[in-house]
């Protein structure tokens, strides 16, 4: 085989910008010598061989789309060693050599096995909207959906602002709380109950216990990955401690994943699938493109795998300052 093959995939949850990512691995491969090939449905898909190939026209008209072209599924035989052994015979009948996988850390995490045990060069670009993988300042995804709940709790306030209610808002993030700390400052919000913080009832009664009555609205955004339970069961809870608030509830779920990626998603899921068939032409495997400083760059999988990301205290504390909620809980 004198051209190489590139195959390129989405993986566990989907997130705005990857049809992006998809489109500049396509189209970099192209115009770089390789020919490129999709798989459909993540690793299940993969194992499956539901894999074709790509042309530059193929992937026009894709940017502005919400979702992954290529859909995404969730596979429990991967994570077997025969489940990888059949992934990869299914590339080899296609002669696909490399391998971009678009996802989060359990798609990496299956990508740096299937690396370490074949041949393939395997490229990761991070996708995920929770903005929580080490040695990335930014994952695709992220932005679109910090702005939709951004979008969301500006209407929450109006009608909360209307009849003076106590919002409880529950937000993704099981393992970091980018978007319910970010989501609170851009918001005004006045708490933000992340995975990162401890005592986080406390901070919660300390406010309640201090708000008064001339306050018009209260919102407090709750990551869903918390030691202390989920929005619905802390919303009960302060009911029953703080009887004289009208306390409501909002789920925003998967909402939070859809709708048309903004500029910044567009944007740097374009470079890091140029990135990726860049790191391809080096013969680079086992890497992620990350993005620092508005650059891409090369981080090892493993160590993506390994190291955790998360929101530091002092970042916390910084935000509290220009909130409502007084005074902070150490």
């Amino acid at each position: 085989m004198n051209t190489r093959r590139i195959g390129v995939l989405t993986s566990g949850g989907d997130a705005p910008g990857m049809n992006a990512a998809i489109r500049a691995v396509t189209r970099a491969g192209i115009n770089n010598g390789f020919e490129v090939f999709g798989i459909r449905r993540g690793y299940k898909g993969l194992m499956e061989g539901d894999i074709f190939q790509l042309r530059s026209e193929d992937v026009s008209g894709i940017i502005q789309s919400g979702g992954t072209f290529l859909q995404t599924a969730r596979s429990a035989e991967f994570r077997t060693v025969e489940g990888r052994q059949l992934a990869y015979e299914q590339l080899k009948r296609y002669e696909v050599d490399s391998l971009v996988v678009i996802g989060g850390d359990g798609s990496f995490t299956g990508a740096n096995l299937l690396s370490k045990e074949t041949n393939l060069n395997i490229i990761g670009i991070p996708g995920t909207i929770d903005n929580d993988l080490y040695g990335t300042d930014y994952t695709i995804g992220y932005d679109t959906a910090l702005n939709t709940v951004v979008q969301a709790v500006d209407k929450i306030r109006d009608t909360a602002n209307s009849h003076n209610r106590v919002f409880f808002v529950e937000v993704m993030g099981r393992e970091a709380g980018f978007i319910a700390m970010n989501g609170c400052i851009a918001c005004g919000a006045e708490v933000a109950m992340i995975p990162e913080e401890k005592n986080q009832l406390d901070k919660v009664r300390n406010y309640l216990s201090t708000r008064g009555d001339k306050k018009k609205s209260t919102i407090i955004l709750v990551a869903e990955g918390i030691d202390e339970g989920n929005a619905t069961e802390i919303s009960q809870k302060m009911e029953v401690e703080f009887p004289q608030f009208e306390i409501r509830l909002s789920i925003l779920g998967h909402m939070q994943r859809g709708g048309s990626p903004t500029a910044k998603d567009r944007i740097v899921a374009s470079f890091m699938g140029i990135a990726a068939v860049e790191a391809l032409l080096d013969n680079q495997r086992s890497l992620m493109v990350g993005w620092v400083n508005e650059q891409p760059v090369y981080v090892p999988l493993n160590k993506v795998i390994k190291m955790h990301k998360g929101i530091s205290h002092e970042y916390v504390k910084q935000a509290e300052s220009i909130s409502t909620f007084m005074p902070p809980v150490e």
